[in-house]
């Protein structure tokens, strides 16, 4: 995808921006299929719930992440970058919701 859309400009230090979108982008992507597949378990209510409060955390902060860095990058938008270290926190609580759930489900 970032192929394609990179603007011909785009010097070594945008590009490595766009290389940790993508990576980040990648590696939630993965742990999102995780929570998925782990929905299929017999798992109670409140694991369950707390598993889906992590997947819409890690849903929006990747795309506030990533996102955000695709468009300022591809399309010199860079205001939208603002949004950015939302999305890395919002991922960081994912991770924590995951942790929590584990933790309360021993």
């Amino acid at each position: 995808m970032s192929e394609h859309l990179i603007r011909p400009d785009v010097d070594a230090e945008y590009f490595r921006y766009l290389m940790t979108a993508v990576r980040y982008n990648q590696v939630h992507a993965v742990a999102l299929l995780g929570l998925a597949f782990g929905f299929g378990l017999p798992l109670a209510d409140a694991t369950r719930g707390r598993l889906q409060i992590a997947a819409w955390l890690m849903t929006v902060g990747t795309l506030l992440f990533s996102v955000s860095i695709y468009l300022g990058v591809s399309l010199d938008i860079i205001e939208i970058t603002y949004l950015t270290p939302v999305g890395g926190t919002l991922l960081m609580f994912a991770w924590l919701a995951i942790v929590w759930a584990g933790w309360k489900a021993r």
